[in-house]
């Protein structure tokens, strides 16, 4: 009984109630909104901070009133979640550390193995639970434990199928699947040296050519990715092409991560910290993530296939928020369309034609302004503007869904050209991307900086497509892993290099 004659399992559910109800309110929250949701998150987590160690400090009382060990685990679970959420709002790469320590914990202690196969609920728990861990080792490179997570689900889903045989689990079938290609994808190979900014292999930026006498100093403080291809190379939502990107926008802690390749893993300590994770790993994963000598990671919004509309909001949301120093970069991979002079001249399309319509009853006030934050795009044909000057904007465009709803599901040039009035570095990767050109010279008042793929397939070797590959995008993989891209494009996939040559 507490001190106020309240019994310790009522106290117990009452907060486990209240952890549940605030869970369920940040569990759907975007997570590009700078720091709007950070109230949130500290009081969701505030609540399960007392509730972990309100189970702990009366583990034995609740045990005794009818507390499974499953019902642990989920608050672990929870905890992880809650972590791994935070991490991609901040992109702070302490959170995700958290989050594996939790997770881990779970999984070394077994939470949910008793009555596993009894029960369809908690099997269904077991499996979101090893397919959530498996995110957060992918993003943290924990290989290894990848690898055990993978043959886990694999056995699991088995079982599941032989023991629940009237349930169907083919939604777990294809998770499996899209792991599996996932890996394959992104081999060992690829994976020789991190993607990450490491001290250890490359040059401390303080040794960094700076530009001399630069007006001001900008910083990567943003970043917009996203990716769409018809049956691409994905896990759960983040994309083979995105996931490179998230990679090498970040730091890679001391260069923990190649100092210890080939390092076998220690497994769990087995003193207990303070959040109930163990001791020891809690402080090896802690070392080997937080670096207070790094600078911070630029946040990263990643979108999976998301709407026009919902990446223009994510867009403008983000360019809001920017800080007066930052720079917003934004990774768009997709297929394109390039319309013929001819065709676009005979037939723009129903959007384009609104487009034009609508923009022609538009009161301009001073058409002749010679204003720096004027462009092309603010008249549909200005004075001296040609009709293809006008046709470059519109007769080009990225695919971010499927094709044959017209523009509804296309991303133009001067879709993004708003939004130069904030410094944008563009990395365009399809086989439309010069359309983007377009926006040179039509910034409404901050020079962009844009890297766009080639628009034609390489003649070497022939069997190569220099576009689209097995491993994902070449042109991704140049900007992320050149001397790997430059094997795949010449034919060899890693498992022909002997390591030696390739070191030298």
């Amino acid at each position: 009984m507490s001190q106020n004659n309240i019994p310790v399992s009522e106290v117990y559910w009452s907060l486990v109630d209240k952890a549940d109800k605030k869970f369920s309110k940040i569990r759907d929250l975007p997570y590009y909104e700078r720091n709007r949701y950070d109230t949130y998150f500290y009081k969701v987590f505030k609540v399960y901070t007392q509730l972990w160690k309100f189970q702990q400090e009366n583990r034995q009382k609740l045990v005794e009133a009818g507390l499974k060990r499953w019902e642990i685990g989920d608050i672990a679970s929870r905890i992880g979640q809650l972590y791994f959420g935070q991490y991609m709002r901040t992109s702070e790469a302490s959170y995700l550390s958290e989050s594996y320590i939790f997770y881990e914990a779970v999984l070394t202690r077994e939470y949910f193995k008793e009555g596993l196969f009894q029960d369809l609920n908690l099997a269904n728990k077991q499996l979101r639970f090893l397919a959530r861990f498996l995110m957060v080792c992918l993003v943290l490179n924990r290989r290894e434990m990848v690898y055990q997570l993978v043959n886990q689900l694999k056995m699991l889903v088995d079982e599941c199928k032989r023991t629940f045989q009237e349930t169907d689990f083919k939604e777990w079938k294809l998770v499996v699947q899209e792991i599996v290609k996932f890996l394959k994808a992104d081999s060992a190979f690829m994976n020789i040296r991190p993607l990450r900014y490491s001290f250890v292999l490359d040059l401390h930026p303080d040794f960094i050519p700076h530009v001399a006498n630069a007006k001001r100093k900008l910083r990567l403080r943003d970043a917009i990715l996203s990716s769409y291809y018809h049956n691409e190379v994905k896990f759960s939502e983040l994309t083979l092409d995105t996931f490179r990107m998230l990679q090498c926008l970040e730091w890679e802690p001391s260069g923990t991560f190649y100092q210890s390749r080939g390092v076998p893993s220690s497994g769990m300590g087995t003193n207990t910290g303070q959040n109930g994770a163990p001791g020891t790993s809690r402080i090896n994963y802690s070392q080997d993530i937080t670096d207070p000598t790094l600078p911070p990671n630029p946040r990263k919004a990643v979108l999976y296939r998301p709407s026009i509309t919902h990446f223009i909001a994510v867009l403008a949301t983000t360019c809001e928020e920017l800080p007066p120093d930052g720079v917003l970069f934004i990774y768009l991979s997709a297929s394109g369309t390039m319309s013929s002079p001819s065709r676009a001249g005979t037939s723009l399309g129903n959007t384009e034609n609104v487009v034009m319509s609508f923009q022609s009853h538009t009161i301009h006030s001073d058409e002749a302004s010679t204003s720096p934050f004027s462009s092309p795009c603010d008249n549909p044909n200005p004075s001296g503007q040609s009709k293809g000057d006008y046709l470059k904007y519109h007769t080009g465009c990225l695919h971010i869904g499927a094709r044959g709803s017209g523009g509804v599901n296309c991303i133009y040039p001067c879709d993004l050209i708003p939004f130069t009035r904030r410094p944008l570095f563009l990395v365009i990767d399809s086989d439309s991307s010069k359309a983007f050109k377009a926006i040179n010279g039509a910034e409404k008042g901050e020079p962009a900086v844009m890297l766009l793929s080639p628009s034609s397939s390489s003649p070497i070797p022939a069997a190569v497509d220099s576009s689209r590959h097995p491993s994902g995008s070449l042109f991704t993989n140049f900007l992320t892993a050149p001397l790997q891209a430059l094997c795949l494009l010449l034919g060899f996939p890693g498992t022909d290099i002997e390591m030696d040559m390739y070191n030298k």
